[in-house]
């Protein structure tokens, strides 16, 4: 990870850029020339602050969240892996590059109930799918594969982060 030389301490325009782009960049060909517009600088100065506040660690990417469901994915599994710890880290990283896994973590174990420790996101157009997905999974693990599970989503959830108030500062 990386830690910024000095705190970062933004303004009140690195505030409103946040508040204008928190809910997503706009869907226009020009999207940071919109947000410019909205916040009162160039959109030099809106890309100019958006890279400070990612090398700051303020905000951590700027990327595209998929709807997978719009996309035909309609299967989500969380599957959750028991590897040895001295592993996790190696397996989490290979894990994390196959091309089907959104998204792959670590977690502390709580045993004796809950001895995972590694999870990964699975989408799939069908739970066989992702059962497919699982088992390349497995094989990679090979032997650190001391268990694991896959839980299935049954509904959707609006995810967002923290949103800040829109008030000028």
């Amino acid at each position: 990870m990386n830690v910024p030389a000095e705190p970062f301490a933004p303004d009140a325009v690195d505030r409103r850029i946040v508040v204008a782009t928190q809910a997503g960049l706009p869907l226009v060909p020009r999207p940071y020339e919109a947000v410019a517009e909205q916040v009162g600088v160039s959109a030099e100065e809106v890309m100019s602050r958006m890279r400070r506040m990612l090398a700051a660690g303020a905000i951590r990417r700027v990327g595209v969240v998929p709807n997978h469901y719009a996309l035909g994915y309609r299967s989500n599994g969380m599957s959750v892996w028991d590897v040895p710890d001295d592993r996790a880290d190696e397996l989490g990283r290979r894990i994390g590059a196959l091309p089907f896994v959104t998204h792959c973590y670590l977690r502390v174990r709580h045993l004796p109930e809950w001895p995972y420790n590694l999870f990964a996101m699975v989408h799939g157009r069908s739970r066989a799918d992702v059962e497919a997905k699982v088992r390349e999974i497995a094989a990679l693990a090979g032997t650190a594969d001391r268990g694991h599970e896959v839980l299935y989503s049954t509904r959707i959830l609006k995810k967002t982060g923290l949103r800040l108030a829109n008030r000028d500062q």
